[in-house]
């Protein structure tokens, strides 16, 4: 980051000067941070649409030309050649690992997958038909009581063992939670199966016979966990980083960033992308829908096309595509009719000129849902697998931001435009 110029802002007839920083990518931004000591003014942004919350070097996102690197690293490339954990590495260190580098990773990812056997005893505590999120929430945040000896957050030994931690105990979490959902007995992890892997052991193997996972299977899911990995500074990542600027615990912050990540308008759009296509029912109602779709007076709404940040094509949608295509094709289901539906819907929304006006491309979730459901995960499990792959960039954002030496406990300011001042009489009180 450095000062590219001066931007001069008058106010009451007097001139104020606040540096204009520069980054390695995106837009230049305004420095504030002196213009409430100058002007005795704050800036109003509901949403932080327009405002630069920290200063960060892990992930770039650049919405008009449909860019996401991480690292510096396109999104694509890392699809491509990289697995999870090798991404994984490379969120937390900033650069992809050596051999030696990757060896030793994984092997202390493995070495960490169980939880306190403990731990068990807080799933009977939930309804069996509780949300999986509202479990996960629970279980995240109580880890804090059986991993709080390396807490000295200033140490990055304690650093790299609560990332270790906490990025190779969230599948053996979410398979469990889906196991009581479904109340069957949990699955101990398998140490000579690698991260996506032994995910798909633990959720779907049974203590009856040896499970074996289908290498097109596991590629495809450790795909979606790198395509979700990270992005930028969304609700749910700000999230962590507001709950860590306090010094709160890592477990506290990801529990914190997981029912942020809940909350439909963020993770949710998956899910809702698979029961769209499930209202639509059929590829002969396309054109039906996608007429309702450009109605203004139709709540009904195209799920999946469009996104908050891309104004271009999301780039992972055509990582999801052909991921898609693969999992259909392996699984003998080529002729789904979902996948069917999902391609004519894609096929009519890109030459129609509503859609190409508007700039509303397939993203990452129009495809997501369908591969998700092949590999036989419920849907109610959409968003915790969406939690599990996030984390990683979630506890990167956090040590990022409790190592800065410009960080401070987030306070936001407000417009307040409630009562003015009142004094209590007896002639007003209600007592």
């Amino acid at each position: 980051m450095s000062t590219s110029r001066i931007a001069t802002l008058t106010v009451d007839g007097k001139t104020i000067e606040l540096p204009v920083l520069t980054g390695t990518h995106g837009n230049d931004v305004i420095d504030i941070r002196a213009l409430y000591a100058k002007a005795g003014l704050f800036t109003y942004d509901p949403g932080f649409l327009s405002t630069a919350s920290c200063e960060s070097t892990i992930t770039f996102v650049d919405g008009d030309e449909g860019v996401l690197l991480y690292r510096g690293y396109p999104i694509e490339h890392l699809a491509d050649q990289c697995s999870f954990l090798d991404v994984a590495y490379l969120l937390k260190h900033g650069e992809l690992p050596t051999e030696k580098e990757k060896t030793d990773f994984e092997y202390i990812i493995t070495q960490h997958t169980m939880v306190n056997e403990q731990m068990a005893k807080f799933y009977q505590g939930f309804r069996r038909d509780a949300h999986p999120m509202a479990v996960m929430v629970g279980v995240v945040g109580a880890l804090s009581a059986f991993y709080n000896e390396a807490w000295d957050f200033s140490n990055a030994e304690h650093r790299n063992i609560s990332f270790n931690r906490i990025v190779a105990k969230l599948p053996t979490i979410v398979a469990m939670a889906h196991k009581y959902s479904r109340g069957e007995p949990f699955m101990y992890p398998r140490n000579d199966l690698s991260y996506t892997a032994n995910f798909m052991h633990m959720m779907f193997g049974n203590p009856c016979e040896k499970y074996e996972p289908n290498p097109v299977l596991v590629h495809a899911l450790d795909t979606i966990f790198t395509l979700h990995a990270d992005h930028e500074q969304n609700a749910s990542t700000s999230t962590v980083r507001l709950a860590g600027s306090s010094g709160a615990n890592p477990y506290a912050c990801i529990s914190a960033g997981i029912g942020c990540l809940w909350g439909p308008a963020h993770g949710g759009a998956n899910e809702a992308c698979l029961k769209m296509l499930e209202e639509i029912g059929d590829i002969s109602r396309a054109p039906e829908y996608i007429k309702r779709a450009k109605d203004k007076n139709d709540s009904f709404k195209l799920t999946g096309f469009g996104h908050r940040v891309y104004k271009n094509f999301d780039p992972r949608a055509r990582i999801m595509r052909k991921i898609c295509s693969d999992v259909l094709q392996e699984l003998g289901l080529e002729n789904d009719r979902l996948f069917k539906l999902a391609i004519e819907l894609e096929k009519i929304a890109l030459q129609d000129e509503y859609f190409i006006e508007k700039k509303l491309y397939p993203n990452v979730d129009f495809y997501s849902g369908i591969v998700q459901k092949a590999l036989g995960i419920p849907t109610s499990m959409f968003t915790c697998i969406f939690a599990l792959a996030r984390t990683v960039g979630w506890m990167a954002q956090w040590e990022e931001m409790i190592t800065d030496p410009e960080h401070k406990i987030g306070r936001p300011r407000q417009l307040y435009a409630g009562t003015a001042f009142r004094p209590v009489s007896t002639k007003n009180t209600r007592l």
